[in-house]
């Protein structure tokens, strides 16, 4: 008989065990409370404008081509992909001090940039890039693998990159063996943003983040990156899976006989739904506090852990099209460390922020009407842990970060052409997308909350509870939620004792 499973949340991480499960056999039913599939990764419309709700590129893309390899298919059949080169202006300072570099996956281009702009750093650069090639290909079979034993800290390849993970060594650390600029280190930093934390807080073992990109590049999606999340939907359902948009989830059913083992969920409506596994996709936190009917864990407990920062959020429609702007763009705040310090306390909004501007309509004629185009800009901030109060703010923040852009940026008369916008606070965050504490990269990636220590792939304490997405190993960013779909789908067909084969494209990427 056809084993059953239910997939709560349709965001990357449960379409990606969604379409691996659904080609392997099993039944597969996807439930999601939203009207789209996506979760942070949903298209969001403002008006005739189209934006991502949260992730606006693409890098390590071959994790990617892996989930589609793994049911015969080719992702660019899904997705119109752009590799961008440049990929992302960095801009330090303003006015006549302002200081730009314009960052390449070209290693040659990227050398002469570093050169032309923090003269002598180039030889750095060439050693950072080279020693990271091993370090890449020692730590990403880790990345790859299940951490719910302990005893999977015995396997070979983990003690490979023993030294790489048991540090005190910040990802700053490394590179100060590199760059002698502080601004130029902060060009190999700032991805620690994908994770939610403070460049002088991450393990050093995350400085892979950068290297993955300045050696693989990043890429958009023509439509905006929710084109991810619509083609894996698209595949998901041709091999058979069952998605079910706007059903909410009241909890999911333990077996009152047997506490290790999920029975399936009860919806809103009053319908259960049987199944033989449960996977969930859901925040972790916001999930476990919720949904598990007295068998989760409190609020109290959970708001013991760590967290990631928040985003403050702007989605503009614009009335024209900056021509001469990049498709990324960071501008860091005056005194970065500051403004980082100040998000990771977690109490006081920095005034002096660093901001980061997408304007995908200079690359993609997708999402805005002709002669118009949208800007999406995030700004990290704190969490909801000391409830700032969002709503009195909002509005002068949001002229403040307008007000920086227009002053650092060539969008002079960016206000003037506003015709459409949505804000997202971190309390909108908390409140409307059931994001815990409004921690929109999830729990912080310390050593104390990695590998074993961080929630399982198979819940802790069941035998057939199942976590995807960036709350569970590998971790939050879009490749690694992927790949946490793939690492829970593997383990529930070893319990179900169903073989599989793995796709794996490292050797055309790695060699």
């Amino acid at each position: 008989m056809q084993e059953k499973i239910v997939i709560i949340g349709a965001g990357p991480g449960g379409l990606s065990a969604a379409m691996i499960l659904a080609h392997r056999g099993f039944k597969v039913t996807v439930v999601e409370k939203a009207d789209r599939v996506g979760g942070r990764n949903a298209e969001l419309k403002v008006g005739n404008y189209s934006f991502d709700t949260g992730p606006t590129f693409l890098h390590q893309k071959f994790t990617l081509d892996e989930i589609f390899a793994e049911t015969g298919r080719d992702s660019s059949d899904y997705m119109d992909f752009v590799k961008l080169d440049p990929m992302t202006r960095l801009t330090w300072g303003s006015g006549d001090s302002s200081l730009t570099l314009e960052t390449t996956c070209d290693e040659e281009k990227m050398a002469a940039a570093i050169a032309e702009t923090f003269p002598g750093n180039e030889e750095g650069y060439r050693r950072f890039m080279a020693d990271h090639a091993p370090k890449l290909q020692a730590i990403y079979p880790v990345l790859q693998k299940p951490y719910h034993k302990l005893t999977a800290y015995l396997r070979a390849e983990l003690v490979k990159v023993i030294p790489y993970i048991v540090t005190r060594k910040s990802v700053v650390d490394v590179l100060d063996q590199y760059f002698t600029d502080d601004r130029l280190k902060l060009a190999f930093t700032f991805q620690a943003k994908y994770l939610g934390m403070s460049p002088w807080k991450c393990p050093a073992l995350f400085s892979i983040l950068s290297y993955t990109e300045y050696k693989y590049g990043i890429y958009h999606i023509q439509g905006g990156l929710c084109g991810i999340s619509k083609g894996m939907a698209k595949a998901a359902t041709e091999e058979g899976a069952d998605i079910r948009l706007s059903t909410f989830v009241n909890e999911v059913l333990i077996d009152p006989t047997r506490k290790d083992r999920a029975t399936g969920v009860l919806l809103e409506n009053g319908e259960r739904i049987h199944a033989d596994h449960v996977i969930m996709n859901a925040d972790y936190a916001q999930a476990i506090t919720t949904l598990m009917n007295g068998h989760g864990k409190s609020p109290e407990e959970l708001r013991g852990k760590k967290y990631s920062c928040s985003a403050f959020m702007l989605y503009l429609g614009l009335d024209k099209i900056y021509e001469d702007e990049p498709h990324h763009h960071i501008l860091f705040a005056g005194d970065y460390a500051k403004n980082v310090a100040q998000i990771q306390g977690e109490s006081e909004v920095s005034q002096d922020a660093s901001i980061y501007i997408r304007n995908s309509s200079v690359t993609d004629p997708n999402v805005a009407p002709p002669g118009h185009s949208q800007l999406y800009i995030l700004v990290p901030t704190i969490n909801c842990r000391h409830l700032e109060d969002w709503e009195t703010t909002k509005a002068e923040y949001r002229d403040r970060i307008l007000e920086t852009i227009e002053n650092r940026t060539g969008m002079k008369d960016l206000r003037q052409h506003i015709v459409a916008e949505k804000i997202l606070t971190p309390s909108d965050w908390r409140d409307n997308y059931d994001i815990f504490m409004g921690a929109t990269f999830n729990l912080a990636h310390t050593i104390d909350q990695m590998l074993y220590f961080r929630p399982h792939n198979r819940l802790k304490g069941y035998e057939n509870l199942y976590l995807v997405g960036g709350g569970t190993h590998p971790g939050s960013g879009l490749p690694t939620i992927l790949e946490s779909g793939r690492i829970s789908s593997n383990l529930l067909c070893e319990a179900a004792g169903q073989d599989y084969t793995r796709a794996d494209l490292r050797p055309d990427f790695m060699a």
